[in-house]
Parts: structure tokens; C-alpha cells; sequence
């Protein structure tokens, strides 16, 4: 029987394109920092303009020098955050296969929205599966029934539903709707048929865009055994 915490066979996956993304980088910080034209040395500076490294101040050499070497690392980091991300999802559909083999079942899909702990409780990992939802062409037959509804209330209903609804449809600067002020008309109580009808076409017309799983990793800290987040962000190091 596999061993559910050993490596995978890398299969190819999303992420096989971002390992490969981040390896070009890695690859154009390794090259020569200037280009040799004849016998002089150039390197080029933001403008894209190719400066005579024997014009450059020798405290923007340095600086260069230091950011590459920073960023070279920094991307060789993320590179093996993103091998740790795809063994540990893998690794974790094994072990689930495997618990659910006991009981002559198999999961299918994507496996999310639970918690494993070590037998001591000293460490948890909780996988979660967050989906980004979006709206196709039904959400502007709903917004032109809700206008229609607006018009036909106008003389007997509050302004702060209706900014309310308008509030709901604004975008922002790239033209992106925020769903949750969508899902929010939901909550609000009408029954006039248009408005029912309205909110069908609005439900019909939600899909999931995309799917994202995420691991959580903690640990349990001080005397009252508080769960703590193992934090991967650098910032929070």
C-alpha cells in the first residue's frame, strides 16, 4: 500500500506553469548584468536604455547587485512554497482515499472543508475549498426587472430600498460587480411578483467561476492549548 505522506510523481497541473514561470525569472536574474557591445560594457536602466556600466555610479551597481540576489532567493522560496503547496494537497487526497477505502467508498471531486489532527492534538491542518462565484446574462434580466420594479414603486416606497438595490449593481473600477452586495438582495423581503421573478432569474444566473483550495497549518500554544496559525507569509515573520 503507497505510503499517503510520500511525494507524488509531479503530474502536470497548474501548478507546472508557475514553477516554470518562476524558473524563467530565476533564469534571467543568473544571466551576465550587463551586455558587452565591442569592448565596452552596457547595462540597460529602467527606461530600457543601454547606459555604460562605466557611467553608473558604482553605489547603483551595488544596489543591483543587492536587489537580484534578494529577488533570486526570494523566487527560489517561492518555488519551493509552491512544490510544498502540491505535495501536501496530494499527499492529503491520498490519506482521504485511503480513509475512505475502509469503508469501500471512494470521494470524488475536490476534496476540501475539513480538518486533520495529529494523535496528540499538538497540530491541525484544515483544507478548505474557497469557490469565486460569477453572474452570465440572466443578472441583467434581473436588474431589468428590479428597474421595472423601482418604477412601479416609486410613489410608495422608501428611497433606502432603492439605494439599496442601486448599490447593488454599482461596479467598481475595473467593471467587476461585488457579488456579496448581489447575494444581498436576497435578504430583503418582497413579495411583488416581478421582483420574485426577479430574484429567480438572479439565482439562475449564478455559476462557480473557479475554485481554489487552501491549507491551513496549527499548532497548539500555551497553557490553555489555543490553536495558533502557522503563518507562511513574510510579512507576519
Amino acid at each position: 500500500m503507497q505510503n499517503p505522506i510520500e511525494k507524488p510523481n509531479k503530474p502536470f497541473s497548474i501548478f507546472t506553469n508557475l514553477m516554470g514561470a518562476i524558473v524563467e525569472k530565476m533564469a534571467d536574474l543568473n544571466r551576465p548584468e550587463q551586455e558587452v557591445i565591442g569592448e565596452t560594457g552596457y547595462m540597460s536602466n529602467a527606461q530600457g536604455h543601454l547606459i555604460p556600466t562605466a557611467k553608473i555610479p558604482d553605489i547603483d551597481l551595488k544596489r543591483d547587485q543587492l536587489v537580484k540576489s534578494i529577488v533570486h532567493d526570494a523566487l527560489a522560496l517561492q518555488l519551493s512554497m509552491l512544490e510544498f503547496k502540491e505535495n501536501s494537497q496530494a499527499a492529503i487526497n491520498r490519506f482521504i482515499d485511503l480513509a475512505a477505502s475502509e469503508y469501500n467508498t471512494k470521494l470524488g471531486g475536490k476534496k476540501g472543508n475539513m480538518s486533520l489532527s495529529s494523535y496528540d492534538g499538538q497540530y491541525t491542518l484544515k483544507i478548505a475549498i474557497n469557490d469565486s462565484l460569477a453572474f452570465d446574462e440572466r443578472l441583467q434580466i434581473a436588474k431589468g426587472l428590479i428597474d421595472e420594479c423601482i418604477h412601479e414603486w416609486t410613489a410608495r416606497s422608501g428611497d433606502e430600498v432603492k439605494a439599496l438595490i442601486e448599490h447593488a449593481f454599482q461596479t467598481d473600477k475595473e467593471g467587476n460587480i461585488n457579488t456579496a452586495r448581489v447575494l444581498g438582495l436576497f435578504k430583503l423581503k418582497i413579495t411583488h411578483a416581478k421582483w420574485i421573478t426577479a430574484m429567480t432569474a438572479l439565482k439562475d444566473s449564478i455559476h462557480i467561476a473557479s475554485s481554489k483550495s487552501y491549507i491551513r497549518l496549527y499548532e497548539r500554544v500555551g497553557d490553555e492549548g489555543k490553536q495558533q496559525q502557522i503563518s507562511l507569509d513574510i510579512a507576519s515573520l
